[in-house]
């Protein structure tokens, strides 16, 4: 081999970096060694101890540097940097330790690393004393070392300080108002951020990409899409628009600002979109409840070779679930296998949530013991998949596992919803009432409106009507749509209409526009035989305006959803449907089935009732799953309203005559029906 100059040999180390392979990078040092010998020129040394930093071998890193006996200043500072790249910031602040010991001066470049290091390690102490020596040093002038002590200080909750550092810098360059702007929006402060945004407008600064992105978030957080589109329009005029990095913080936006016909707009016109493009649509889609455009820009997407990416995979797991798409979610399981970010926290949450809304807690259950670490919304999702099926043991033994022990994890808001909502869904009363009265005392969390709803829901499901009511009129906050449709849910099921009507005029009054809660006031009188009374609702609701949306169930067959409405006649497949039912019905009758006409919601003749429970949308669509989808195969149904009590009985007589296990998710719950029994234990 040809003798190598120092200067190529650096090269080569460079090329190794660049590369991120350990492999050649440790070949150029044995190169370096074969050519010129153990004692190496000390820009050698700084280019190998730099090498090792950034591919994370510190120990090699730390051993290069022991060896160089003209040990500087960019010496320690390559280390240091290298350090707090990969994340090892108490190792990057001991290392700035055993430099000064060997009294070398920190550098300009040294100080933002180590600031970098405590904001991250969220040390306050140690960021003042370093922000001492800067100041000792002379070096608070430099403005990336003012930016640096400006940043952590945001980061380590001083905010004094740093707004204090801040005010003394004689000339903040972009780069300062960025973090200023950015740790506003971080710590929950959109309109300091859009203040802060402003003065740097007047002090005459041009924005770049993250000015732009930082303000972007600052109005998505404020929910103020009127700044958001302003800012949208100065981005055209100053040509930023062709920005990728600025177009994806207007995508974002939108999507936050329920704006996703604006956020395509912005999509479409990117001449080269990257991976960040297409997971920040596909999560636009996802906000908006629009899911089945996310899983559709997802495939696109690979099809365009783009490489799934965490960030993309949780957004589409997120929109399957929103589906309950169990078979699309299952592939894109595999999708993030193969591009090995299924062990991501992130997506692995992503995962738990997906199969426990998609109905299969087995899967769930497997998901969430796979995960190499878990955070609180791993927790979440796996309490929250128990809630959807109504176990309140699991949910509540879970609760306890996740905060035993040193590792506890606290729960949130969030958690305890999802435990309530569990033992409401179980009929867990006292479990329920207990968990919710030592939510401030254990927890430290003052119960909200969800967590109130949830009571009023758990009492109201059990039968205990008047005692829900008692429970709202003593409820220390105003009581919401939630809590009030809860009430009126529970009166319908319970036969109260006197109370139910109560329950009704409050909802009318908050939420006057919605069908739903004039629906089940004029259910609750039809069940109840007030058939004028029923009849009034309804008309008010035509002479307001009100509209009904029409109840459906959906299935899925090989890969086409199929939409039933009640009484459905139009499917392609109608004569083989009515053929099947005609069939069903026979042989229930045959096992004791006895239609119940209080769900008939007009006032007909029994036979008529009859004939309009048995053409209800689920009914429709699992005899279309039963002449489709192979035998010993789930059939899975989803509903957007909640499955009513006569279709209830109808399914778990059809599953033990078909002998299949069939799954129906209405807009409450699971329901796994089997052998004639339904995992709701008939409570739901």
């Amino acid at each position: 081999m040809p003798y190598l100059s120092p200067n190529a040999l650096a090269s080569l180390v460079e090329s190794a970096v660049a590369a991120q392979s350990t492999l050649f990078g440790r070949a150029a040092h044995a190169q370096i060694i074969k050519t010129l010998g153990s004692l190496l020129p000390s820009f050698l040394s700084i280019h190998l101890i730099n090498m090792y930093s950034k591919l994370d071998l510190l120990s090699s890193a730390h051993l290069v540097l022991s060896l160089n006996p003209e040990r500087s200043v960019v010496t320690w500072t390559a280390l240091i940097s290298g350090s707090v790249q990969n994340g090892h910031f108490a190792s990057a602040l001991l290392q700035f330790s055993a430099m000064r010991r060997e009294s070398i001066q920190p550098n300009d470049f040294t100080f933002p690393c180590a600031f970098k290091a405590t904001g991250s390690l969220f040390s306050p102490l140690t960021g003042k004393q370093i922000h001492a020596l800067a100041l000792k040093a002379g070096q608070m002038g430099d403005v990336f070392v003012g930016c640096s002590a400006f940043d952590m200080y945001c980061k380590t909750g001083l905010r004094e300080d740093a707004r204090k550092l801040f005010n003394e810098m004689p000339e903040p360059n972009v780069a300062t108002w960025n973090a200023y702007i950015s740790n506003s929006v971080l710590y929950g402060r959109p309109y300091d951020a859009i203040g802060a945004y402003i003065r740097f407008r007047h002090a005459g600064l041009e924005p770049n990409s993250i000015t732009f992105c930082a303000f972007l978030n600052a109005c998505s957080d404020a929910s103020d899409l009127r700044l958001g589109r302003q800012l949208h329009g100065f981005v055209i005029r100053n040509g930023s628009d062709a920005d990728v990095s600025v177009a994806n913080g207007l995508i974002d936006f939108y999507g936050k600002c329920k704006e996703f016909k604006s956020a395509e707009l912005v999509f479409y016109r990117i001449v080269q979109p990257n991976d960040v493009s297409w997971g920040s649509m596909i999560t636009a889609y996802e906000q908006n409840d629009v899911e089945e455009k996310a899983c559709i820009t997802f495939l696109h997407a690979l099809r365009e070779g783009v490489r799934p990416t965490d960030f993309m995979v949780s957004s589409v797991l997120s929109a399957c679930a929103g589906l309950a798409g169990l078979e699309l979610g299952r592939s894109v399981h595999a999708i993030a296998v193969k591009a090995c970010v299924e062990g991501n926290v992130y997506v692995g949450s992503a995962l738990v949530d997906m199969y426990g809304k998609c109905g299969s807690i087995e899967d769930s259950e497997l998901a969430f013991d796979e995960m190499p670490r878990r955070n609180l919304i791993s927790w979440n999702a796996m309490v929250g998949g128990y809630a959807h099926q109504g176990h309140a043991d699991m949910a509540l033994s879970l609760l306890e596992e996740m905060t035993q022990g040193a590792n506890g994890i606290v729960p949130n808001y969030v958690t305890l919803v999802c435990v309530l909502s569990a033992c409401s869904r179980a009929g867990a009363v006292e479990e329920g009432m207990q968990t919710f009265e030592s939510m401030k005392g254990r927890y430290g969390i003052e119960p909200g409106a969800e967590h109130y709803a949830c009571i009023v829901d758990l009492l109201g499901r059990a039968g205990m009507v008047d005692r829900a009511y008692e429970f709202i009129r003593k409820m220390p906050i105003p009581p919401t749509v939630s809590v009030w449709g809860a009430l009126l849910g529970a009166c319908r099921v319970y036969g109260k209409p006197e109370l139910g009507k109560i329950a009704a005029e409050k909802l009318f009054q908050l939420d006057p526009q919605d069908s739903g809660n004039h629906v089940l006031l004029s259910n609750m009188f039809a069940a109840s035989g007030r058939w004028e009374e029923a009849t009034i609702v309804r008309k008010e609701m035509k002479e307001v305006g009100i509209k009904k949306g029409p109840g459906c169930s959906w299935i899925a067959v090989k890969n086409v959803v199929h939409v039933f409405q009640a009484k459905e006649t139009s499917h392609e497949r109608n004569l083989e449907i009515q053929a099947m039912l005609l069939k069903l019905k026979r042989e229930m009758k045959a096992a004791g089935y006895i239609p119940d006409t209080n769900f008939a919601l007009y006032d007909l003749e029994e036979e008529e009732k009859e004939t309009e429970v048995w053409y209800h949308s689920e009914k429709l669509a699992l005899a279309f799953g039963l002449i489709s989808i192979p035998p010993g195969v789930p059939i899975r149904i989803t509903k957007n309203l909640r499955v009513c009590g006569d279709c209830h009985s109808a399914i778990k007589f059809i599953s033990g005559i078909v002998g299949r296990e069939i799954i129906v998710r209405d807009n409450n719950r699971f329901h796994r029906f089997r052998d004639n029994q339904c995992s709701c234990r008939d409570y739901w």
